[in-house]
């Protein structure tokens, strides 16, 4: 900013700022609320838009003012475009005529219906886990912060990678045990850490990751984490939500790639992301999956999963199970390519791998009028910054659908290469 620019005093502000208060001072909520109204009042707040239809590759969308915007929606993660493919559509419109609007009960209790059974096959089928079982949860986050918390105690411990999602630390903080924490993917210290533990007495040790991390885009090395936990005789979870139906030959996840899929103890997925819905599972032994329909409290004190979208996600499984997932795998790992060649040359891309492709654009004031002048532009993107990663390591995340078209990739890349030289993180080194 110019000095003859009067510095905006919402562009300092991160999110962690507002998590608690200070006697004597404004409330929490108080002190949010202004930071909000400043940034409403210039017109510059690119939060909280509601979408006017489907989860599109190109979706009109209101911003709190009222204002109307038509983007390039890069912003949600329908990874295969299942979440508005028709007959998606009409499975879930058969089920609500069935079933009715919810299912108006805990899943043990009298919320268990026939469509949610059938999920529970399809998920194992569609893995090839022979002797598994489903347990399905209302919600993908609820799947890690229920499992954890269901199996693990005050006596065990629990091995996270860094990178590892809030959803996996909520569910090892609710347990209550011995927290570890290895760097990112770095196996031969998560190797020292397990030697470390089981000199001691023997307890239950559980290692968590992810196939791919949402932050940065890359994967997990699951070959070495998993191998290594077998070493020591530790169970695995691995949270696949941004690699299901995607990575793998046949969709997978990352395990499948990595060649590991029989070796995880706890496969972790979400409804959200390739499959177009609501809602997650996990898949474990018939033993545990029983175990934990009973004892992860957030299942158990929850209405089941709707019908509808029960029914709409197995439609989408099965259609990821089909040559039209096979074509879409390619297509979107193909578009996710050809978005990196597009912005290589111009901004730094961070170390994404997969079909969520990063753009660092450095300190956090830039983030409030970047957003806004991208939407403006013409692209609506997601963005990250303190406290969700390092101070100074603020993102762009840009996800990648097997829908977009070359021209809607082309012109997102413009428009963010346009906003790098305007904002002023154009160069590599930024």
């Amino acid at each position: 900013m110019s000095e003859e620019t009067p510095r905006k005093e919402y562009l300092d502000a991160t999110y962690d700022m507002f998590l608690g208060s200070i006697m004597g001072e404004k409330s929490e909520y108080d002190r949010f609320l202004e930071w909000v109204h400043d940034v409403e009042d210039d017109d510059a707040f690119p939060f909280e838009t509601c979408r006017v239809g489907a989860q599109r590759p190109q979706v009109s969308m209101r911003r709190t003012s009222g204002e109307l915007l038509d983007v390039i929606n890069m912003s949600s993660y329908n990874y295969l475009g299942f979440g508005y493919h028709p007959d998606v559509i009409e499975a879930a419109k058969e089920a609500l005529d069935l079933y009715g609007l919810g299912a108006a009960s805990s899943p043990v209790h009298s919320g268990g219906f026939e469509v949610h059974r059938k999920l529970e096959r399809t998920l194992v089928d569609f893995m090839g886990l022979d002797g598994r079982s489903a347990s399905v949860f209302s919600s993908g986050y609820g799947v890690n912060t229920g499992v954890i918390s269901a199996l693990m105690r005050r006596r065990h411990h629990i091995v996270l990678d860094r990178a590892a999602h809030m959803s996996i630390l909520e569910g090892a903080q609710l347990a209550g045990s011995k927290l570890h924490y290895f760097e990112h993917n770095d196996v031969d210290q998560l190797r020292e850490i397990l030697k470390e533990i089981q000199s001691k007495k023997k307890r239950r040790v559980l290692v968590c990751t992810e196939g791919v991390f949402s932050a940065d885009g890359d994967f997990g090395n699951l070959r070495g984490i998993v191998e290594a936990a077998k070493e020591y005789d530790a169970m695995t979870l691995v949270d696949e939500a941004h690699s299901f139906l995607v990575a793998g030959e046949n969709g997978r996840g990352v395990a499948e790639a990595h060649g590991v899929l029989e070796d995880v103890d706890l496969y972790v997925t979400t409804f959200s992301k390739a499959l177009g819905g609501v809602g997650g599972a996990v898949i474990a032994s018939e033993e545990m999956a029983r175990y934990i329909n009973w004892y992860a409290k957030c299942r158990m004190f929850s209405c089941a999963i709707d019908p509808a979208v029960t029914a709409g996600v197995t439609k989408a499984l099965e259609l990821g199970g089909s040559s039209i997932g096979d074509e879409r795998r390619k297509r979107v790992k193909s578009n996710a390519m050809k978005l990196r060649e597009m912005l290589a040359s111009d901004v730094d891309l961070g170390v994404s791998e997969s079909w969520i492709v990063t753009v660092n654009y450095g300190d956090e004031e830039r983030t409030i009028p970047l957003l806004d002048a991208l939407q403006r532009k013409g692209l609506d993107a997601s963005v990250l910054q303190f406290p969700a990663v390092p101070v100074g390591e603020s993102r762009i995340r840009l996800f990648v659908t097997s829908e977009h078209t070359d021209d809607q990739l082309r012109k997102a890349a413009d428009i963010i290469i346009a906003a790098a030289n305007e904002i002023g993180f154009s160069t590599r080194s930024s």
